[in-house]
């Protein structure tokens, strides 16, 4: 389901954005707060919402492939059982390091398994002189960036930077939908600690307004300018791979069609993301900003992706 489909557009937003209100809307007694609960802070309507949002961004993640719902949701019960675990001040120092060495050795593990399976036993047969058959293995979609964002948790509980954050919250922080496949990598203080504010999760005409706004401006640069330049670009390319011989004129042609066309569709789904996002109150974090108007490399890549920048900055 992409977000310029009309699945997306004409179907999955407005019933989510619909359930979204209904429950935004229905109001309940105020519950006596639970000793040693985590949700004691969240008033229920809140809780339901959230549930809500879980659900439509796992039906939104299982549309293409529903046989990855297990992996995403054992991501999501692992990371958050472990960070629990780093969260017990009874523990001694050496302990949680190992655990937190270890949550992130396991998490790496799966997005090699998916990518680099068959790179590996290829290696492996060539230095042994044996055959060996890869799995055919289709990688599941989005799983470098909720990957990134557990293990980013991971290191801040760790350095005790993160709250005790309840299922709920832990679960809609990896898998709201407008950022689960293609990012931007959220970081948990981005998002989770919205949903502690009373006017996260309320329908607002004006965060529609800027929704629709926002959206329409990444669907326009997707589709009349990204998917625009592409016929000019994947010509080229497909001419080159088969081996035939560019000119000069043609080769430039192609290299700036295919770099308008990479940053006008990455940056056109990051907007898209940005405005689906606001629909619900959510704000993410801005990805691009105006990367080709750099003056420097540096500059780019400042611009380029900033929240993998900043992920790389503060992890790696």
């Amino acid at each position: 389901m992409l977000f310029n489909s009309f699945e997306f557009i004409f179907a999955f937003i407005p019933i989510t954005l619909l359930g979204f209100t209904i429950l935004t809307r229905w109001r309940s007694r105020p519950i006596t707060p639970i000793a040693n609960g985590a949700d004691s802070s969240i008033p229920p309507t809140r809780t339901r919402v959230m549930v809500w949002m879980v659900a439509a961004s796992l039906f939104f993640y299982g549309w293409w492939n529903p046989w990855n719902l297990p992996l995403i949701v054992g991501s999501i019960l692992f990371n958050y059982g472990l960070g629990q675990q780093l969260n017990n001040g009874q523990l001694s120092k050496m302990v949680r390091r190992g655990l937190l060495i270890g949550g992130i050795i396991i998490n790496l593990a799966s997005i090699g398994y998916f990518k680099y399976a068959g790179f590996f036993l290829d290696i492996l047969g060539s230095i042994s002189g044996n055959t060996f058959t890869a799995p055919e293995l289709e990688l599941p979609l989005g799983i470098s960036f909720f990957t990134f964002q557990q293990i980013a948790y991971l290191i801040d509980t760790h350095r005790q930077e993160t709250k005790n954050y309840s299922f709920v919250q832990y679960a809609l922080f990896v898998s709201f939908f407008p950022q689960l496949i293609a990012g931007p990598i959220v970081h948990h203080r981005d998002i989770a600690t919205q949903f502690h504010d009373r006017n996260t999760f309320k329908f607002s005409i004006a965060n529609l307004e800027t929704a629709i706004t926002i959206f329409a401006i990444g669907l326009f640069k997707k589709v009349m300018l990204a998917d625009s330049v592409s016929v000019y670009a994947n010509p080229i390319f497909a001419a080159a791979e088969n081996g035939k011989v560019l000119g000069f004129t043609v080769a430039w042609l192609g290299i700036l069609a295919y770099g308008m066309q990479l940053y006008f569709d990455f940056s056109a789904y990051s907007d898209m993301a940005t405005g689906a996002a606001y629909a619900f109150g959510i704000r993410l974090p801005l990805n691009f900003d105006s990367p080709y108007k750099a003056i420097s490399i540096t500059q780019f890549w400042q611009r380029w992706h900033i929240t993998l920048s900043n992920f790389l900055r503060d992890y790696l």
